[in-house]
């Protein structure tokens, strides 16, 4: 009878061993190193972005857009702004003022909240409460109870109510501003 008999030197296997690991780890670094520098590349880019085009608010990023702007108003002074809501009035706004709203679901008894931009034009008297609107026009920072933004409207047309995606929902608190967002 033949026995093979194979001596393992203990300290030879912890040297391949650790060998591997430490490879692996660098290939591990190397792609983490590449993404993050890759990011820095486009993230210089990203602010160019959005300050080219303009800002298209849909009925997903709706309140997540209306916080970011409220939030970081000097960031987005200049920039242009599209989207659709219905034409809202309180009793201190001037005949040249109205708020383009959306209604925000707030809870799962179907409850909303009233939100959206103020918005400033000589054409706003032409337009009554809750007629839906498409507006696009420009951020500036104005005063309604402290600074806030408020839309410079350079073009407003009359559109139908929505018949899907006519509320909103609350800002998402993942939610991280990018070009291709904004």
């Amino acid at each position: 009878m033949f026995i093979f008999n194979v001596k393992v030197n203990g300290s030879k296997i912890f040297k391949y061993f650790f060998v591997c690991v430490i490879i692996l780890l660098i290939i591990i670094l190397s792609v983490v190193v590449f993404k993050i520098f890759k990011g820095a590349e486009h993230s210089g880019n990203s602010e160019s972005c959005v300050s080219k085009g303009t800002i298209e608010i849909s009925p997903q990023n709706y309140t997540n857009v209306l916080k970011e702007v409220h939030e970081n108003i000097d960031k987005y002074v200049g920039k242009e702004i599209k989207f659709t809501g219905y034409v809202y009035r309180v009793i201190d706004l001037n005949d040249n003022q109205f708020v383009l709203a959306r209604d925000m679901i707030i809870n799962s008894n179907s409850q909303t909240v009233v939100v959206g931009f103020l918005c400033e034009s000589d054409k706003c008297k032409d337009f009554e409460n809750n007629t839906w609107v498409e507006i696009s026009g420009e951020i500036v920072k104005g005063n309604y109870h402290g600074d806030m933004p408020i839309i410079k409207i350079n073009e407003i047309n009359k559109v139908e109510k929505p018949s899907k995606e006519e509320y909103v929902y609350p800002p998402d608190e993942n939610f991280i501003p990018t070009a291709e967002i904004l």
